[in-house]
């Protein structure tokens, strides 16, 4: 794809390529957030597991709650934990039916973005 960038009043011709990645359902990000507030929209991103059995944190936040426990039988789809970034929330769901084996982290701790927050089993 070309460009035309003006900077500084000098006009430049460049060169960009772009590249497409796959997306894959994390959730929903709840807008709103007070009491009473349940207007959810639907969001995706793209991250790479550590793990094959990883959930990871699709974007840098915190880690607002944690709504499981280490041994609970889970179903797909169901919310796992919430992260909280730039005063909205962002419920991260479990991508299969499972077992949460190990809990990664805790209430009120940071996390990167691809971070695992919990294993699966």
């Amino acid at each position: 794809m070309k460009l035309k960038v003006t900077v500084n009043g000098i006009p430049y011709d460049i060169d960009v390529e772009v590249q497409e990645e796959e997306s894959m359902p994390i959730g929903s990000i709840i807008i709103g957030g007070g009491a009473g507030a349940s207007n959810a929209v639907p969001s995706s991103a793209s991250v790479q597991a550590t793990s094959a059995n990883a959930v990871t944190a699709p974007l840098s936040g915190t880690v607002a709650r944690i709504l499981v426990e280490e041994g609970d039988e889970i179903e797909a789809g169901q919310v796992l934990c919430v992260l909280e970034a730039m005063k909205m929330e962002t419920e991260i769901t479990a991508p299969q039916a499972g077992k949460v084996e190990r809990i990664l982290v805790s209430k009120g701790g940071s996390v990167a973005g691809g971070e695992a927050l919990i294993e699966l089993g």
